[in-house]
């Protein structure tokens, strides 16, 4: 198609043709002119194609390359997780996955069998209609599988830049970026993420939670019971349990019950929402959420102090939209990036410090693009996607240790007021502390005080 058009366009030797366009490949072979924007804030008109144009202005070869030369973004690092010593150790797998949209009569995508870790830097491509983007929504989360399984670590955390970035900020356009941010996370969640398809409740789901379970008690009994809530997990030697709270029955009567049986009694998607909370609260433990930080945040995307803190996200111009988007989504310091065509709407500079930073980055990488340059120029796997089906390609990024110091959470931080604010941190207890910290927990159900307190 793209060759298409160039033939078409320098075919017209009659007709003026005014292109907008970041592929450098693509304005060599086809313009004559280039008007540029000069520093001085005016238009200078320069005879000849790109090529042409970079011998006379050298400051331009920026435009052939990706660099981060002129501007920077910095993302910040992801955290720790349970059990993962070395970046190239598999983070979220899918194995076997279809999706079938409701009322086709065939799947979209079938068996679809891939995996990442924080070293990947995976171009996802194919033509339109292949089934990317319905891909991209299972790993994500934003959609559930028709069959097949997708596996994620417990704590990891996913940033996901959807292909039309703005409609992440289609209902805060009277907001400033700052109060998009302090929005979507001041509840101690992702509000964006709960209102993923894949995360809300069908009406069976909603039915599971109302049923009732037969539980035996840790006294041999066995009672009838129905779950009201999950109030806090904790660690086992394989996995996790989880804290229940029954209905109409007090605190001091919880029971710890293991993920997988949770999962069988229908209370799956809570047990990930738990999740992800828990994950959502190590990643936040680094900096508080207050205007100072998240304009730091904004102006680390590229985006000057004075967009990010007063001025209105509807004033603001494409590129700005997608650098707000961008740090909302890095927000809570993600193990995986997916960025869904992230070339649309930035100019040439700004590609180049995206590039830069996705360099830098010491977590995974996913890119949707038809932009080969960018993604040739990040990317030595790719996942092709044709028909439907995905075949990967190219070459692992090689794995190396993961710096656990370096990558560890700081034990203090500090708020706008100069305060210093110590940072929870998990720690992993031994059966004779576990142990005792269960005892002192039923102590405090039994006095009808809440079971988690701050000297935990």
């Amino acid at each position: 198609n793209v060759a298409w058009l160039e033939n078409f366009l320098v075919s017209q030797d009659k007709v003026t043709s005014l292109i907008i366009t970041h592929d450098s490949g693509f304005l060599d072979r086809v313009v004559t002119h280039i008007i540029h924007y000069e520093e001085n804030r005016k238009l200078k008109n320069y005879k000849g194609n790109l090529s042409a144009f970079v011998k006379r202005v050298p400051k331009a070869k920026t435009y052939y390359e990706l660099s981060d030369e002129n501007i920077s973004f910095t993302f910040p690092e992801p955290g720790l997780l349970d059990g993962i010593k070395s970046k190239g150790k598999a983070i979220i797998k899918m194995d076997k996955c279809t999706y079938q949209y409701p009322g086709r009569d065939k799947p979209t995508v079938s068996d679809i069998t891939l995996q990442a870790s924080l070293s990947s830097r995976v171009a996802v491509i194919g033509p339109n209609g292949a089934g990317k983007s319905t891909i991209i929504k299972m790993f994500c989360g934003e959609t559930k599988p028709t069959s097949g399984i997708v596996w994620r670590h417990q704590n990891m955390r996913i940033a996901y830049v959807a292909q039309h970035a703005f409609h992440h900020l289609e209902y805060h356009l009277d907001k400033t970026p700052n109060e998009y941010i302090q929005w979507r996370y001041s509840s101690g969640e992702d509000r964006e993420a709960n209102e993923q398809e894949g995360k809300k409740l069908t009406e069976q789901e909603e039915a599971d939670l109302q049923k009732v379970h037969v539980i035996r008690n840790e006294d041999g009994t066995v009672e009838k019971k129905i779950v009201e809530a999950l109030r806090s997990r904790r660690k086992t030697k394989r996995s996790y349990e989880y804290e229940v709270k029954w209905l109409n029955k007090s605190e001091e009567h919880n029971s710890w019950i293991e993920r997988e049986k949770l999962e069988e009694m229908g209370w799956g998607k809570m047990v990930q929402r738990l999740d992800q909370q828990e994950a959502l609260r190590l990643g936040l433990a680094a900096r508080p959420l207050t205007t100072k930080f998240v304009e730091k945040q904004l102006v680390d995307m590229g985006l000057e102090a004075e967009f990010a803190t007063h001025s209105r996200i509807r004033g603001l111009s494409g590129g700005q939209k997608v650098k707000v988007v961008i740090a909302g989504a890095m927000w809570n310091n993600p193990h995986i990036l997916v960025m869904d065509e992230p070339t649309n709407y930035l100019d040439r500079d700004s590609l180049g410090a995206l590039a830069g930073a996705i360099r830098k980055y010491g977590g995974g990488v996913v890119l949707i693009s038809h932009n080969r340059e960018f993604t040739e120029a990040l990317c030595p796997e790719r996942w092709v996607v044709e028909n439907g089906r995905l075949l990967r390609e190219g070459e692992v990024a090689a794995d190396e240790k993961i710096d656990i110091n370096g990558n560890a959470t700081p034990d203090e931080v500090t708020d706008s007021l100069g305060n210093v604010i110590k940072v929870k941190k998990e720690k992993k207890l031994t059966a004779r502390e576990q142990k005792k910290l269960e005892k002192k927990k039923a102590q405090r159900r039994a006095a009808g005080l809440p079971s988690d307190s701050e000297e935990d």
